[in-house]
């Protein structure tokens, strides 16, 4: 019985599966770019010629593509699919606003469960650093960086959950997740002591993902949210209230 030779993959198609597991597991982030051939070449220890062929694979494959101006940059296309004008809509409605917090429930909870389940000290690390960069914009009164990095500390605890659909997917929504959080520290902040009251719901959100307690943080996120959710809708039927007495005094005079 003859047995077939077993086809040795080329050097190239090796580095370019390598490079897509980086594009997968987020290692290689969607807009990012590549490093340069000589780089890549040094960090595989293969020659120059082998990772630009890798490279070509990559981009026949659509997973990346050529800039001009030169450089490499991995494909941004999930992205582009949800910032579309119906996502930039529905990132500008009024009542979208509830229905992403809805949504967020199921996303950044499992994301907290398997953080605390999965999550590295590399990982811990970056959510602690995302933490301190919310402060920062705070104390900054710096409300559009404090959006950008609580955005940021979502993502963040998705990427310390291990799970790369759910990674990818959270980075997809990025724009509208800022944008709806802007909103939302915008109306916060209305009230005094909500910087603090939000502050601790995500210092314990943190505390048990650290502490590795997997149920205590999904349900930590679900309450954080909530907090959100309920003081929300509390201060803007207080300030439909005030309208509607503004309206009745005027009609009175």
């Amino acid at each position: 019985m003859a047995y077939q030779r077993i086809k040795q993959p080329k050097l190239a198609e090796t580095i370019a599966t390598k490079l897509e597991q980086m594009i997968v597991e987020g290692s290689l982030k969607p807009g990012q770019r590549l490093p340069p051939e000589r780089e890549l070449a040094e960090q595989f220890a293969v020659s120059r010629p082998s990772v630009r062929e890798a490279i070509q694979h990559l981009e026949v494959r659509g997973l990346v593509s050529r800039r001009q101006g030169g450089g490499t940059y991995v494909q941004n296309a999930l992205t582009k699919g949800l910032a579309d004008p119906l996502f930039q809509l529905l990132a500008e409605h009024p009542e979208s606003q509830y229905d992403l917090l809805e949504f967020r429930h199921t996303m950044e909870g499992i994301s907290a469960f398997y953080a605390a389940m999965r999550g590295t000290e590399t990982d811990f690390d970056a959510i602690r650093a995302a933490q301190q960069a919310i402060i920062t914009a705070q104390e900054q009164g710096d409300l559009a960086g404090e959006a950008k990095h609580a955005a940021e500390f979502y993502l963040a605890v998705a990427a310390a959950a291990h799970n790369v659909v759910l990674l990818h997917l959270l980075r997809a929504i990025q724009p509208m997740l800022e944008s709806s959080i802007l909103r939302n520290i915008q109306i916060l902040n209305r009230r005094a002591g909500m910087v603090e009251q939000i502050r601790k719901h995500r210092a314990n959100l943190i505390q048990t993902i650290l502490s590795r307690e997997p149920e205590k943080a999904r349900d930590a996120c679900h309450e954080h949210l909530a907090f959100i959710e309920e003081t929300l809708f509390e201060i803007q039927r207080e300030e439909s209230r005030i309208q509607r007495s503004l309206r009745r005094t005027r009609q009175q005079e």
